[in-house]
Formats: C-alpha cells, structure tokens, sequence
C-alpha cells in the first residue's frame, strides 16, 4: 500500500484559485484508494477526472483522447513514470504533473529531465495538486500573463497565444513550463534573471525552487534550439548569477 492521502490538509483552506473552463485530467496511479479519493477531491471542484491504474493503461490512454493535464505516478507497475513520459514526450507535449513518494533531490531532477513539468510528493494535500494543476492548464491555454503579444529576440519568436515557438522560422516543441521560463528571458533580452527571478516569473511552484530545477529546463531548452550547451549563443549562464538571453546584438 502506497502512502496515504493526506485527508487533514485537505480540508484546511478552501480553494480560491479563480475558474476556469472545464478541465480534463488523466490520473495514473496503482493505489486504487487513493485514485479515489483524489479523483473525488478534483472532481467536487469541477475537473473531469479519468484513472488508469498502471503505466501501460496510462500511457495508452494518454495518447487515445485528448487531456488537458496528466497527474502520473513515479513507481506504476507494468511501466513507471519516467518511462510513460519519456514516451509521451516523443508524440505530445501535454503537461504532466509527476506524483513521487521520494523526497529526493535526483529523483525530482529525473522527473524534471525526461519531460515533467511540475511534481508533488506524497503524502500530498490534494488543494495543492488542484492548484498545480489549474497553474499548468492557465499556462497552456495562455492564461498565465495579460501579455498575448508575440515576442521576438532576433531569429526566435514565441507566440503566446497559441504557446508556440519558432526559431529561424522552424517550429520548436517545448513544455508549458518550458515556454514560460524562455518567456520570461525573452521579455528581457541581454538582461541576467536568476534562479529565483525565473522561479517566480515562470510561476513556479515552492517545491521547484531547488538549485538544479532551473538548470534542468534551461539544459533541456538549449537541446531543443541547437544551442551548444559547451559554448551556447542563444541561453547564457552567467556564472554565480544566472541565465539571460542573448538578443542579435548579444549574442557572440
């Protein structure tokens, strides 16, 4: 039996986040119990809910309809979370929420670098994972600033609309969380944001803010643009600081 559904801290707070339309979620967890009782919890305040209870299921249903959010386990059986969303990750970008009973600091990084976008550890409050949940789908559905213009650094173009982003006019694929980190570097072109700066105006959640979080997405940023990670012209490390990026008039 996995760890228990923390029932004290859910009842703590009623949840204030303002609505949004209808919301579907994949949940994919093993413990049949606590499916239940957060599929109930998410459902009373208005997502529609569908459980799969092993990686293969998940994974299948994951790809046969349309979610706004999946909500994946680590530890599943017949195949866990890191290798559902490695294999997700090579047909969508659909956000995934990963769900860990490890609090450890690789495990969350791992999570992070095979495609997550977010993470809660177990046992968790369920108005937290609901919170998470409506911040990830606001951002993908362009919610998450009063910002709709499309931006532009040189040959990059993010369209934050549609969450597109285009590079030397070829479509690049990035995750929610992903867009909203270049977002926010590319709103301050040749200007250094820290890991805290970014933490918050990507709308990072509290659990994210460890070192590596941000290191991980910008890593996996550079992979997708053709940036060299040894010698990179488009998202610099400033040592010590943080990251900025490089505009036509920055870049080396």
């Amino acid at each position: 039996m996995g760890p228990r559904f923390d029932r004290a801290r859910a009842t703590l707070v009623a949840v204030t986040e303002p609505a949004l339309p209808s919301i579907k979620v994949l949940l994919v967890e093993d413990d049949a119990r606590l499916a239940q009782l957060t599929a109930r919890y998410l459902e009373s305040h208005g997502v529609l809910v569908t459980t799969a209870s092993d990686g293969i299921e998940g994974q299948a249903e994951a790809l046969r309809r349309q979610y706004d959010c999946i909500v994946l386990d680590l530890m599943l059986p017949g195949r866990d979370g890191i290798e559902v969303t490695r294999a997700l990750r090579q047909r969508t970008d659909v956000p995934i929420v990963m769900v860990t009973a490890r609090g450890e600091e690789a495990d969350r990084v791992l999570g992070l670098e095979v495609g997550a976008d977010d993470y809660v550890t177990k046992p968790f409050s369920p108005r937290e994972l609901l919170a998470r949940i409506r911040a990830t789908v606001r951002r993908v559905r362009g919610q998450a600033g009063p910002a709709k213009q499309t931006i532009q650094v040189g040959t990059l173009v993010l369209d934050p609309q549609r969450m597109t982003v285009m590079l030397d006019e070829k479509p690049i694929e990035v995750t929610a969380y992903e867009f909203s980190i270049l977002r926010a570097l590319a709103q301050r072109p040749g200007h250094v944001l820290s890991r805290e700066q970014l933490l918050d105006l990507a709308k990072g959640s509290a659990e994210l803010s460890f070192d590596r979080s941000i290191d991980v997405h910008v890593s996996r940023l550079r992979a997708k643009l053709g940036d060299d990670s040894r010698s990179p012209k488009l998202l610099k490390t400033v040592r010590g600081v943080g990251y900025l990026l490089a505009g036509a008039e920055h870049a080396e």
